[in-house]
């Protein structure tokens, strides 16, 4: 009995290739989307997943009056918690600043050396591997970082130094801004399946010989807000109320020198595990997830999958009803009602199933251009849960497809059938028509949502910044040896001879480069209870020249450094909270004074507002001054004017290489830099669209199966009207009107769903563009346009079929 009800099944869907052919494939390439989509979403909510103590290990992070949220906190605090607090099982911090961003390691092993800049390294306390969990190949994580001077390596950049031997006790020189130190490896840990939101390369020790007396003289709550700082909280513990004694305690501790400075902040906990992707402040240690991304592309998964099986159901009900005569005969040779259902729920399985196997193969034939596009190395069997859930989706699909024709067919009496009373039934034509227009709906609101994405994304792009970011060099020049006067004076002198070069200028900062220097400022005449918290960047003479800022009032930094060592330039933000305007800030005094240190500044200019963070955030106050409050030779930017950029940086790395021997050449571009600021929203959009297409396409092949089933349903109606003189034209309206009909109401429907979401994504950026009329217009016409076409083929084909066939066939 098996072997038949395979049979038939096998010689009805051969009979039905076209049918076969769209069900499968649709439902196939829905299925493998699905399944990259959620390989996605997995791997971004398995950061920090692995942590042994996920779940008593919390951030502490500051809200400060204004609103604005800080991911670092002084560093004190940690270990006034540990003291006062009994719920604290154990505290650890973690620093790290944008000058020790990259440093130049090296390793000397007799006459050969290795030596490469190495980027996200973080020094820590020796108490880091007791809160945070990571997987050592050599060495002990609990004592890895006792003695003073230790570094923990990954697994990537142990090879690069070591190959595949045990560096444990080898020395390396690191070459930080503040000079050359010694450091012993005394670690490797695996970084090959670490996910976390700190992206770390190496770790180095808290306590070494340079840094360890600068942060012992940091006894201030208040201020220097760089380290980031964990609490292990004891098993017993209550977090929220521990929140409360931590916000308590740190109100009496901090509260008279926060009053004394003019601010205030409040402190909060976040879990561990949700830093990731529900974090997102401007300090972050690195680059985190978003969850309302993993929100809109679960629901574009969700979506193509749910349109692939409503494709699956509708051509698999529309065409059970073509069978009705088939079941009223086999009923009538005494079939059962049972068979029956085992015989249409097994075909629809047995479809399903070949789709599965479909599925995965164009899953993994696509998977490294998803890799490429995601930015991701997940492979397509990491997840034997995913693989269950999917196949489960798909069983479950085929079991509802096949329920239709198996109860509602088979439970009619055969006399019934064999008349064709169920033909084009009421019921089963408007689910038809509801699953359409859903299907529709969907489409045009990602259709919507890849439009508004696309035009935030240019709006950024082509958003006047308030300087000028094309061809602009940057060269890092952070090492202790490199960011000195007389070092960058030399490499300036050698860049300005050549003719590309048309200007050479240097910071401490950069725009869209993390810039944590800022002081509190308060305008002559007013207290330190109104101080304006303002970025700082020490910069040279021709600073705001050479990266084109434009001046409102006032002038520049003139060429004596030491007449305008109490100057400041500021820009249009910091000059309106401290109550000046462009005009009038001209000349006045505006004072600092933190923990003692106190001193004037002179306003001599005032530069028109720039983003120096990118379009997420708000314009903050910001200031430039020839002053050391940090080094103004961390970065030489340099002004180019060329199509050879190729020869130009082989001339200036020929320079670099003549005044600093040995020392690997790097550089950026500032355009790039500051573009990266938007690399998960271009991911973002890229993934919209193509998955937006996809949708489209699984949609028309809906569409084009079921417009072959209405027109063979009409095929004698179509025969008579043209035998009585309607033209093809006329038939070809007649049958696409109806579609046409269902795809406008459901533009109807999708467009306040699509603005209504998209409003809210676009409240994550400071600064963004408006959702315009004329975009639902070309969604609409967008839907229209590839519904026609996809209709219009059978419709035509309908009409200029023979009459005297259609006639003869009935």
């Amino acid at each position: 009995m098996l072997r038949n009800y395979f049979k038939i099944a096998y010689r009805n869907l051969r009979a039905n290739r076209a049918f076969t052919l769209i069900n499968v494939f649709g439902l196939a390439i829905g299925l493998a989307t699905c399944m990259l989509m959620m390989l996605y979403i997995f791997d971004e909510r398995s950061y920090d997943a692995h942590q042994q103590y996920g779940d008593r290990v919390y951030r502490i992070v500051g809200v400060n009056n204004k609103g604005e949220s800080w991911a670092a906190e002084a560093a004190p605090l940690a270990w006034t918690v540990k003291s006062d607090l009994p719920e604290v099982e154990q505290v650890t911090r973690l620093m790290t600043f944008p000058d020790i961003a990259t440093m130049l390691i090296r390793y000397d092993e007799g006459q050969n050396r290795k030596q490469f800049f190495e980027s996200k390294g973080y020094y820590v306390d020796s108490t880091f591997f007791q809160l945070l969990t990571y997987d050592f190949i050599y060495g002990n994580s609990l004592n890895a970082l006792v003695q003073p001077n230790s570094i923990v390596l990954s697994r990537t950049m142990a090879q690069r130094f070591f190959g595949d031997r045990n560096p444990v006790n080898k020395p390396l020189v690191i070459n930080t801004p503040f000079g050359e130190f010694n450091y012993t490896v005394q670690g490797v840990f695996d970084d090959r399946n670490n996910k976390s939101h700190i992206p770390a390369n190496y770790f180095l020790s808290m306590r070494n010989s340079d840094m360890w007396n600068w942060v012992q003289r940091q006894t201030s709550l208040v201020g220097n807000n760089v380290f980031y700082t964990y609490v292990k909280l004891k098993p017993t513990a209550n977090a929220a109320q521990f929140e409360q004694k931590m916000a308590t305690l740190f109100n009496r501790k901090a509260g008279p020198d926060m009053k004394a400075s003019g601010f205030s902040l409040r402190l909060f906990l976040q879990p561990l595990k949700s830093i990731y992707l529900h974090s997102d402040m401007p300090n972050e240690i690195g680059v985190n997830g978003n969850i309302t991304y993993l929100y809109i592309l679960g629901s574009i998964a969700a979506f193509i999958l749910l349109i692939a099986c409503i494709n699956f159901m509708n051509l698999s009900t529309a065409r059970s009803e073509k069978r009705a005569k088939e079941v009223g005969v086999r009923k009538v040779l005494g079939a059962e009602r049972s068979s029956l259902i085992i015989q249409f729920i097994g075909e629809s399985l047995m479809l399903c199933a070949i789709a599965l196997l479909i599925a995965f193969g164009v899953a993994q034939l696509l998977l490294p251009l998803f890799n490429m596009l995601t930015g991701k190395h997940v492979s397509l069997y990491q997840q034997p849960s995913l693989i269950v859930c999917i196949a489960g989706l798909t069983l479950l699909a085929g079991l509802l497809a096949g329920l239709y024709p198996a109860l509602y067919l088979s439970a009619f009496k055969p006399a019934g059938i064999l008349k064709g009373k169920l033909v084009n039934h009421f019921s089963a034509v408007a689910i038809r028509k509801g699953l359409v227009i859903f299907q529709f709906a969907i489409s045009v609101t990602l259709v919507l949502a890849a439009m508004v994405v696309w035009k935030q994304l240019r709006f950024m792009q082509s958003q006047s910044l308030g300087f000028n970011k094309t061809q602009k060099l940057i060269l890092p020049l952070q090492q202790g040896y490199l960011n000195s006067e007389e070092h960058y004076t030399a490499l300036k002198n050698e860049l300005r001879k050549y003719p590309e070069i048309n200007a050479v200028s240097s910071g401490s900062a950069y725009p869209g480069a993390t810039n944590l220097n800022d002081m509190l400022f308060f305008a002559e005449g007013k207290t330190k209870s109104e101080t304006v918290d303002v970025h700082l960047a020490a910069v040279e003479k021709d600073y705001l020249e050479t990266l084109g800022f434009h001046m409102l009032s006032g002038r520049t930094f003139n060429n004596d450094f030491n007449g305008d060592s109490a100057s400041i330039i500021l820009n249009e933000a910091a000059v309106k909270q401290l109550g000046y305007t462009s005009a009038n800030a001209i000349g006045r005094k505006i004072q600092f004074d933190v923990n003692g240190y106190t001193g004037t500044m002179l306003v001599v200019g005032v530069v028109k507002n720039f983003n120096f963070e990118s379009l997420h955030h708000q314009i903050q106050p910001y200031g430039f001054t020839t002053r050391m409050f940090s080094n103004r030779f961390g970065f030489c930017i340099a002004d180019l004017t060329t199509d050879n950029y190729a020869a130009v940086l082989k001339k200036i790395e020929t320079a670099w290489i003549k005044l600093n021997p040995g020392v690997p050449f790097v550089y950026s571009f500032l355009d790039q830099d500051f573009q990266s600021n938007y690399e998960k929203e271009q991911r973002s959009s890229a993934m919209v669209t193509y998955f937006t297409i996809i949708a489209i396409v699984i949609a028309c092949l809906g569409l084009f199966g079921l417009a072959a089933f209405a027109a063979e349903q009409r095929t004698r109606e179509i025969g008579i009207r043209k035998v009585l003189g309607a033209s093809v034209s006329q038939v070809t309206v007649l049958l696409s009107k109806d579609f046409l009909v269902l795809v406008a109401v459901a533009v109807c429907i999708a467009s306040p769903v699509a603005w209504w979401v998209m409003n809210k994504w676009l409240q994550a950026f400071a600064y963004k563009t408006t959702i315009a009329w004329w975009m639902f217009v070309a969604a609409a016409a967008i839907a229209v346009v590839i519904a026609l076409a996809t209709i219009s083929f059978q419709s035509i084909k309908a009409a200029m079929a023979n009459p005297v066939k259609s006639l003869r066939s009935e």
